[in-house]
């Protein structure tokens, strides 16, 4: 029942219809749990909120199914105008972002100059930019592409997937460049050809390549809700005494906020990846395919 319902809401976040028609009608039935708003002004609030308990944040304006150059050219304005916000308001926030939102799918000229703008402006506020990783389809070419921008610049991360079979060996390859990685387990429906089918097996390549980029002594986010993991990370740097401003861990807005606030009180950096925009509907169906519980809760408010 569970890999059902799995498999049904990651199927309706990729339905463009859905996407239209949950546009139309706004953040309700308990979407506004996990997106800060649609617009800059209410992520901006939400992440004063967040500082004010002692964490920090990335923004992530949502984009997703951007096929013409005038979409991602809107899509990279929302990025800039969401860096110099940041700044403006000087909290502590960095941005995240989608290249397919950006034009990836149009073609890699046109994402690679929508992201020199958004980096360039990073740099003048002196900020962080994480590109995100997506489905299986663009991540060589994400990989790529973030190669060729840290040659240029050093204000620049990428995510990478623990359900994948090759994900060891890209962390390898990722050392040469000495990659600020944001580790996480994977929300996308994958082929068994190319991802973990089984938990059991995804659960013990995260805890081999948080161990594995922690000791390349690269800057790490441990990108978790599970606490089987938040420990082990806490067991790996304690026993190797990696300093606390090699790594951090990151969660969800509106997810496992208790555990978010134990470890703030344990002097841990904690960052709450917050996303915001009209264009929140894919993101929210895959948060509901990863935790029957944020279904329940939705289905709450819908009795409500």
């Amino acid at each position: 029942m569970e890999l059902l319902m799995r498999n049904m809401f990651q199927s309706l976040g990729k339905n463009t219809s859905a996407n239209k028609l949950a546009k139309k009608y706004g953040l309700r039935f308990g979407a506004g749990r996990f997106v800060a708003g649609e617009t800059i002004k209410t992520a901006i609030e939400a992440v004063r909120k967040l500082n004010s308990e002692g964490k920090v944040v990335t923004l992530d304006h949502l984009g997703e199914f951007v096929y013409t150059e005038e979409e991602a050219q809107e899509s990279t304005a929302m990025c800039i105008q969401t860096l110099d916000a940041i700044a403006e308001a000087g909290v502590k926030s960095n941005l995240s972002l989608k290249m397919t939102s950006l034009g990836l799918d149009i073609s890699r000229e046109v994402c690679m100059r929508n992201m020199r703008k958004i980096l360039d402006r990073a740099k003048l506020h002196q900020n962080f930019v994480r590109i995100d990783m997506e489905d299986y389809e663009h991540c060589q070419i994400t990989l790529d592409i973030f190669r060729e921008l840290r040659q240029e610049y050093d204000n620049v991360g990428v995510v990478i997937q623990a359900y994948l079979y090759r994900t060891e060996q890209d962390i390898a390859d990722l050392n040469l460049q000495k990659a600020n990685l944001r580790l996480v387990k994977g929300a996308y429906k994958e082929s068994p050809s190319v991802a973990f089918p089984e938990k059991k097996d995804v659960d013990d390549n995260f805890k081999k390549i948080i161990k594995q980029h922690l000791l390349n002594g690269n800057y790490t986010a441990v990108a978790t809700h599970d606490e089987t993991m938040v420990e082990y990370t806490k067991s790996v740097v304690s026993e190797y005494q990696i300093p606390k401003e090699q790594f951090e861990f990151q969660m969800l807005y509106g997810i496992c906020e208790d555990i978010q606030d134990k470890l703030v009180k344990e002097g841990f950096k904690v960052r709450v990846y917050v996303p915001y925009g009209v264009d929140w509907f894919g993101y929210f169906m895959r948060r509901l395919a990863e935790r029957p519980a944020n279904v329940w809760f939705v289905l709450k408010n819908l009795l409500k």
